[in-house]
């Protein structure tokens, strides 16, 4: 079980580099909207926080309804990295869509278009915490320690994340290959467990 909270930490770690990403990426894609950083930096901050926020709560409530069931817990949480990661793969189409219906839309509407569009995938990313801190309790009943081993590498990601897009990933691809790329490692993350969980039937099968 050792290897299978290492592995937790891992996707957890990919998982807050992507979501990194996708700041940095949105962010930049919104200033082409406004013209000015100021407004595309409010709203980005703005729906990340209340994302977050909203995704946490209704995601430790989820959580507590898939007990004591741990394995659809984990489940759900690969569920929450598909629906990011096709929102990652729509968000350039979404956010010219958006652009060009609200072109001549005060700078009011466009920043509120913009927040609501964005808030599916941050709920989605606020859900994860909870979920995955509820999934390790059976390993570990130290729910303290669970959360600051999660948030710990999760904020590592973000960090590798800030580093890689402004010196790798925009120096290198484009900004839609960027966003594609975060998409593709939330498909990893998803894919990754679907694949672990079906190791571990079968070993616990054959014991």
């Amino acid at each position: 079980m050792k290897l299978l909270n290492i592995f937790i930490k891992i996707i957890f770690f990919m998982s807050g580099f992507s979501a990194l990403v996708y700041q940095i990426a949105w962010q930049r894609m919104l200033f082409t909207a406004f013209g000015v950083d100021l407004e595309s930096i409010t709203v980005i901050i703005s729906v990340f926080m209340a994302g977050l926020g909203v995704g946490a709560y209704f995601g430790g409530r989820i959580a507590d309804k898939l007990l004591p069931n741990t394995a659809n817990i984990i489940i759900f949480f690969a569920l929450t990295e598909i629906g990011i990661g096709c929102f990652g793969f729509a968000s350039p189409s979404i956010l010219m869509w958006s652009q060009e219906t609200f072109l001549y839309s005060s700078t009011f509407m466009i920043a509120f278009a913009n927040f609501v569009l964005l808030l599916f995938p941050t709920f989605l990313m606020g859900c994860t915490l909870p979920l995955l801190t509820t999934y390790l309790q059976q390993y570990n009943p130290n729910i303290g320690d669970n959360i600051g081993w999660l948030y710990f590498t999760n904020t590592i990601g973000a960090g590798a994340a800030c580093f890689a897009t402004g010196f790798i990933l925009f120096t290198s691809y484009t900004l839609d290959q960027t966003i594609y790329i975060a998409a593709t490692i939330n498909l990893i993350v998803a894919t990754s467990i679907f694949v672990v969980l079906s190791s571990i039937r079968k070993v616990t099968a054959h014991e």
